[in-house]
């Protein structure tokens, strides 16, 4: 077979075509927009905001040095773990990296904002608020996961801003005030909703019309998996960050945590060549190998034993193998989903296996943590059709700003390095 070649129209778009002329606009709009928006955040944020502690004030720091900890492994997760996870796209590495790079910085701004004005609190920056924005970024990274190299940089300004009303609306109203579900780690309130919001922007937006450039390679491949490990090392953090840093409480979820993502690691190594021709795919182990992390959130802090946390990892890796092997392909074909990173496989059936654990907990565990189980499993189905119904609103909104750029190209967008075109 002949060495895969990009594109004309990606060798259009960097100089010699009649998109050349059209893409500039798009960019110059979005740079308006977003400068703009900036200026709209500096003022809510003088009106509003205030910090933990008066500068004047001989009051020690409220956060602990664990907390900035914390806070350190979760943002290394949003900017290294997803950002890196994500270029496993030849064309789409700038993309990848850079744009989550945005969506991450916009969204903690926003969210930092939005969080406790639902919440009914004052908006008060310190370390654990900026830890709970880095929680609500995940979300839109998880949902930015589903169309990665389908939505132009102004469509995604949309989604930071639309999507943080909608997921501090379920967190903080549905989750917290009505429901009062035990998620200690975000397994219901962040990737699930994140998944499944991400997946209605999707199905609205529809599948793109063709994907010549949706293809790996060897260096994209373990650029991915570079990712992937930030995001497996870091992901105790995650799930603990809340937690009351040094209790027996948070090294009961950081050790529980760690013992589902062993054995999401090891089941997805297992499953891997059995479902794919005797041979090991990057994409699983890129992915599934994390899913024990996703599921372990909505009960990391309960009294599992090692068995309950290994086996509820091993559930997770399996479902979301199989979602990578089978299912990813199945809905595609079916339904017309179009999941580029596989947010579905990962983020939204794990998830649900963790929903559905902690049903279970709340029924054969005794413990101040746990959640009541007709609770638990309205969060889910709540969550579900929040993240459902105001995904498929913002799905329209970011249509209306569509584009005739390629998918994952990233050309399109940025300007690239001289080499960009070459073959390989």
């Amino acid at each position: 077979m002949a060495p895969l070649k990009v594109s004309d129209q990606v060798k259009a778009r960097v100089g010699e075509g009649p998109t050349d002329t059209l893409l500039p606009k798009a960019s110059k709009t979005f740079g308006i927009v977003v400068l703009v928006l900036q200026l709209v955040l500096l003022v809510a944020f003088a009106l509003l905001a205030a910090a933990p502690v008066a500068a004047d004030s001989n009051a020690p720091a409220p956060a602990s040095p664990q907390l900035y900890n914390y806070y350190i492994g979760v943002t290394l997760m949003m900017f290294v773990g997803f950002g890196y996870l994500m270029t496993f796209l030849r064309w789409y590495g700038l993309g990848a990296v850079g744009l989550t790079m945005f969506v991450t910085t916009l969204g903690v701004e926003v969210s930092l904002l939005v969080e406790p004005l639902l919440g009914g609190t004052d908006v008060t920056i310190g370390i654990l608020a900026l830890l709970r924005a880095n929680f609500a970024v995940a979300a839109f990274l998880i949902s930015f996961g589903g169309l990665i190299g389908k939505v132009n940089p102004t469509q995604l300004v949309v989604l930071v801003v639309l999507e943080s009303v909608f997921y501090c609306f379920n967190k903080q109203i549905l989750m917290t005030a009505w429901l009062g579900i035990a998620d200690v780690g975000g397994t219901i309130v962040i990737h699930m909703f994140g998944a499944y919001f991400g997946l209605a922007i999707a199905l609205v937006l529809g599948a793109p019309k063709s994907t010549p450039l949706e293809k790996s390679s060897v260096t994209s491949d373990i650029f991915s998996l570079i990712g992937t490990t930030f995001l497996w090392l870091y992901w105790p953090s995650f799930v603990a960050g809340e937690v009351a840093p040094g209790s027996a409480e948070a090294e009961l979820a950081l050790t529980q945590t760690v013992l589902s993502l062993c054995a999401s690691t090891v089941v997805t190594f297992g499953l891997s060549p059995l479902l794919s021709g005797g041979k090991i795919r990057p994409v699983d182990v890129q992915n599934a190998t994390l899913a024990g992390g996703v599921a372990i959130g909505a009960v990391a802090n309960l009294p599992l034993g090692p068995a309950g946390a290994l086996t509820i990892g091993a559930v997770a890796g399996a479902v979301s193998t199989v979602g990578f092997c089978r299912i990813q392909e199945f809905l595609a074909a079916k339904v017309g989903l179009h999941d580029t990173c596989g947010i579905h496989n990962l983020h939204g059936m794990p998830s649900l296996v963790g929903g559905l654990a902690s049903v279970v907990c709340g029924l054969v565990i005794t413990s101040p943590a746990v959640g009541s189980p007709l609770n638990q499993l309205a969060g889910i189905v709540v969550t579900l059709m929040a993240a459902v119904l105001s995904g498929g609103l913002t799905g329209v909104a970011m249509k209306a700003l569509a584009d005739a750029a390629e998918m994952a190209d990233d050309s399109a967008y940025w300007d690239v390095a001289d080499d960009f075109t070459k073959d390989v």
